[in-house]
């Protein structure tokens, strides 16, 4: 039943609306008898609001005058009219009843070919019948109800733009005869079984409405997708690539890959999941089921990521909740008492109270990865925290993280700025910066610069994971994903650069405070020297007091006495104190978090204000990034099995948390390590060639571009073309390759912590070590080819229902079979979703799941928004489903 919303409606769409409802009609069997027609122009707007309304004929009913008709044809006929020249052609309501009864009547042999000749005709005539029906709106009814392909519907935009293209002169008569009576009319619009439409999107051009819960706003998407791209690795990973790899000129190298690897290919995910509108698994089945297996990949390498990214936000939660201190507990190294007298923790006083607290104090590590240890219960705690705060966010999909995205977005990018300009106040802060933006030209033309910057593009932007895809696939199909793809880019590499600027800043200042303990050390010892006499006086400058030496001064007294003393000078043991060879000393990751930079915020005036400040900034990071790690293993699962979402979050977070133990035991951070190095970096260069590969060489280019150019309603450039085609797959090959090669010239080891040298080791993994590093990426590739051999020779019988025997294509699961050679309008009859057989002359594909309700709906009260199960035809390519 058709209920009346007062929400506003276009015009184009109320005339469509009611051209749709008028073409109901045609198929009963009465004709229709007409009446005498006035002029263009002259017919009240009234008539196109009663075109909605009016009850259809009963088929008991005797033929009589059409009752949505009001005037008859002209003297003439259509043919006459045509050769008149007129553009739009006017028919005999009864023409189109005969054309349905012909179709009827025919032999099931026949039927077919009538109507693609019949249908081909509607779609390159310009026909209007009473001038009221447009020609989109034939146009659309036709393609429905003789065509079973439509590669991917049509967006909002190329419609409107057809429509109003077509109905032009209609909406004229419309308008020019408006009144106070149509107000009604205006602010009308058709919605199915009185469910009001929140927070959800409708496929545009479906077979059948596909309801989608949608983004509230285009803000929240765009702080959705750079949550996710922006993490972790924009903070604690590219600065140290860029201090290692020649400083600002290793900014030339990473644009240049993002404009050639980065960009295009981010594009294509956004693309092809807002065209096809569900996660990794349904996208690649969608394109081709043979490399479906590309979704399970990404499904299997998120879950690995999402295993040991969370144990990272529990450690920064548990610095997080240890920052509510002044001091701050690893500003200093303790004491130990004994029965006779206090010393220092030997193992903090042979490296650094910062490096000590975070070993011995937060991780309490092991020696080795062979021992266990037991459980870091502390840890396990804030690992619990972390999976609660991940579970809560995402149990409602993008319904509940959405709301979180605004704060966990937006949240770093206020504390970076605040830490930046805090920074430039600071003594050294100018000279880290310095530091890092001094090109060493020499370091960039070397492969490896190249092979670092092309991975650090790959993951900032998180291709492969199948959050994006996920992300995306809540967008509107109209919706710029071009514009999307650029501008997310950019803010993640100027993210990128701003981390950067704040991290070098700050580095710089703690060197500069290093520095001057080393030059007044340094200074104590030569004055120590001079009474001594193991130096003389003469050689120091008189203006120089050492007391309260300069590092100018010093650096010259430095220079003088390892001149002078040239065979002696290294049994001084003399330091020169240059800031520049602190900067030099490279860390990353969690020895730049939670080592260099919490130890430069001991020097911080109020350290435990900006200590709390810098470890939430972490955990929004990681929890930006977690949203979209999740949404890329629950969208696609819940897409391809439709199963309740709230059940399979709190499932998928508890199960992650029992296998996340192996991470907070003593020896945990070995195997963070692990999986870090091992269960992502390869199974994700491949999953991503495969997907190029997929869409350019399975799907086809030049229909994607099409595709592209009817949902974003512009041909994008033809550089995508050629970056997708050509460039991108070689570049992502050569890229694996490299990374093979790395990985098979570095021994697979780990750096241990030895407690009694209070240092790091590297140690290699023992065997069953290397067992489980191998494991990780078969795991993680290993559903390419199963899928692949599975559907290629057809393993699994097709009456199973079972995924890996069946495609997938728009539209709901069919409950029973379908007998579509009949005369069956219940497409534009205003049926349910359950009662409408999906529209396909020809070969009936679709199949029948046993054990199948009658309303195919989800669990939480929604239709499903899974695919329609079909079998491959024999005589489409699969790539056309």
């Amino acid at each position: 039943m058709y209920t009346r919303t007062r929400t506003r409606a276009p015009v184009s769409r109320a005339v469509f609306l009611a051209d749709t409802q008028a073409l109901t009609s045609l198929s009963l069997p009465a004709c229709r008898a007409a009446t005498p027609k006035t002029s263009s122009g002259s017919q009240p707007r009234q008539e196109a609001a009663s075109l909605q309304t009016a009850p259809l004929r009963p088929p008991s009913q005797p033929p009589g005058p059409y009752p949505l008709a009001t005037a008859a044809a002209p003297a003439g006929t259509w043919k006459q009219q045509e050769a008149l020249g007129q553009d739009t052609l006017t028919v005999p309501t009864e023409y189109w009843t005969y054309g349905f009864r012909i179709h009827k009547a025919l032999p099931p042999c026949i039927k077919d070919l009538f109507d693609i000749i019949l249908g081909l005709y509607f779609l390159s005539s310009n026909i209007v019948l009473k001038n009221r029906i447009s020609t989109f709106a034939i146009r659309e009814f036709f393609f429905f109800k003789y065509f079973s392909y439509s590669p991917m519907p049509k967006n909002s935009k190329v419609v409107k733009r057809e429509l109003d293209d077509d109905v032009t002169e209609s909406v004229k008569d419309l308008l020019s005869n408006e009144d106070s009576a149509d107000d009604a009319f205006k602010t009308s619009e058709l919605i199915v079984d009185g469910q009001e439409e929140k927070d959800t999107d409708v496929e545009e051009g479906s077979e059948v409405e596909d309801e989608r819960p949608a983004w509230s706003s285009k803000l929240q998407y765009i702080l959705a997708q750079v949550g996710f791209s922006v993490g972790l690795g924009n903070v604690w990973r590219f600065p140290y690539l860029c201090q290692k790899n020649g400083g600002g000129a290793y900014l030339l190298p990473y644009l240049i890959l993002l404009m050639v690897i980065g960009i295009p290919l981010f594009f294509l995910e956004l693309s092809v999941g807002q065209r096809i509108r569900r996660g990794s698994i349904g996208v690649w089945n969608y394109i081709s089921p043979k490399l479906g297996g590309i979704g399970f990949a990404s499904c299997v390498v998120c879950y690995f990521v999402a295993l040991y990214y969370n144990v990272i936000i529990g450690w920064s939660l548990f610095y997080f909740s240890q920052s509510f201190q002044q001091p701050l507990p690893w500003d200093q190294c303790p004491l130990v008492k004994n029965a006779s007298h206090t010393f220092v923790e030997p193992e903090c006083e042979q490296s650094s109270a910062t490096t000590y607290y975070w070993y011995r104090e937060a991780l309490n590590i092991s020696s080795s990865i062979s021992e266990s240890g037991g459980l870091n219960w502390k840890m396990t705690i804030c690992l619990l925290a972390a999976w609660v705060m991940v579970c809560l966010a995402m149990i409602k999909g993008i319904q509940s993280s959405g709301k979180i995205i605004y704060f966990s977005s937006l949240f770093p990018y206020v504390v970076l700025i605040c830490f930046l300009i805090r920074a430039l106040l600071l003594n050294g802060s100018i000279d880290g910066i310095r530091h890092m933006f001094t090109p060493k030209l020499e370091i960039m033309l070397e492969p490896k610069v190249w092979r670092e910057a092309a991975t650090q593009v790959f993951f900032a932007l998180g291709l492969g994971f199948g959050g994006v895809i996920a992300f995306s696939s809540y967008n509107k199909r109209d919706n710029n994903c071009h514009f999307d793809a650029v501008l997310v880019s950019f803010i993640n590499f100027f993210t990128s650069v701003l981390a950067t600027l704040v991290v070098f800043a700050v580095l710089g200042f703690k060197a500069n405070v290093i520095n001057e303990k080393c030059i007044t050390q340094n200074s104590q010892t030569i004055m120590k020297f001079l009474k001594m006499g193991n130096i003389s006086q003469d050689i120091i400058p008189h203006h120089i007091n050492l007391s309260a030496v300069t590092a100018e001064d010093y650096h010259l007294v430095y220079d003088i006495i390892q001149k002078v003393k040239e065979e002696e000078f290294p049994a001084l043991h003399l330091n020169s104190c240059k800031i520049e060879e602190e900067l030099n000393k490279a860390v990353q990751g969690t020895g730049l978090a939670f080592i260099a930079f919490t130890e430069a915020m001991t020097h911080f005036p109020a350290s435990p204000f900006w200590s709390v400040m810098f470890f939430l900034m972490l955990v929004n990071l990681g929890l930006g990034s977690m949203f979209g790690t999740i949404e890329g293993i629950v969208t696609p699962i819940v897409d391809t099995f439709k199963v309740r979402k709230e059940i399979l979050t709190v499932i998928c977070c508890l199960l992650a948390f029992c296998i996340g133990l192996i991470f907070v035991q003593r020896s945990g951070n070995y195997f963070v390590t692990m999986f870090d190095d091992y269960s992502a970096t390869l199974p994700l260069l491949i999953v991503v060639i495969l997907e190029n590969i997929a869409v350019c060489f399975v799907y086809g280019i030049d229909k994607f571009m099409e595709d592209l150019k009817d949902m974003l309603g512009f041909a994008p450039s033809r550089y995508y073309y050629y970056m997708w085609k050509y460039v991108s797959p070689l570049m992502l090959l050569s890229l694996l390759i490299a990374s093979v090669v790395n990985m098979g010239l570095s021994p697979p080891g780990y750096n241990a912590w030895i407690e009694d040298k209070a240092s790091e080791e590297f140690l290699s993994y023992p065997t069953w070590g290397l067992v489980v590093c191998v494991s990780l990426v078969v795991f993680a590739v290993l559903p390419v080819p199963v899928v692949f051999i599975v559907r290629r020779f057809n393993l699994i019988d097709d009456s199973s229902g079972n995924l890996a025997s069946v495609t997938y294509k728009r539209g709901r699961v069919l409950n029973e079979p379908v007998n579509l050679e009949g005369d069956d309008t219940s497409l534009i009859h205003g049926k349910i979703s359950s009662e409408m057989p999906s529209p396909n002359f020809g070969k009936n594909i679709y199949r029948k799941q046993s054990g199948s309700p009658t309303l195919d709906t989800a669990p939480n009260g929604r239709y499903g928004i899974g695919y329609l199960m079909a079998d491959i035809m024999p005589d489409m390519p699969e790539s056309d489903l």
